[in-house]
């Protein structure tokens, strides 16, 4: 599966919303649901499904779904986009 499907799936997952649409410039104020739980949540699901560890300086480096994506990739050593 293209990892931009499995970043989805995991979105979709952590939202609860089987339809939503997930494209690279967005962030929290794009999703209504985007709360700090559901940030805490997503941040965890994204590193077990790609088996990875952000630090916290990666953390906060994070502006949108794009760059979680990026951050992800350079983990798991994958060009980006993918």
């Amino acid at each position: 599966m293209p990892f931009h499907d499995q970043m989805v799936e995991v979105f979709r997952a952590v939202f609860d919303n089987p339809e939503l649409t997930v494209e690279d410039h967005m962030t929290s104020e794009h999703i209504p649901a985007w709360d700090s739980v559901r940030h805490i949540n997503l941040v965890f699901q994204v590193e077990q499904r790609f088996g990875i560890r952000f630090t916290t300086a990666e953390l906060a480096r994070l502006q949108c779904v794009g760059d979680l994506k990026d951050c992800v990739a350079k983990k798991i050593q994958i060009p980006f986009p993918s």
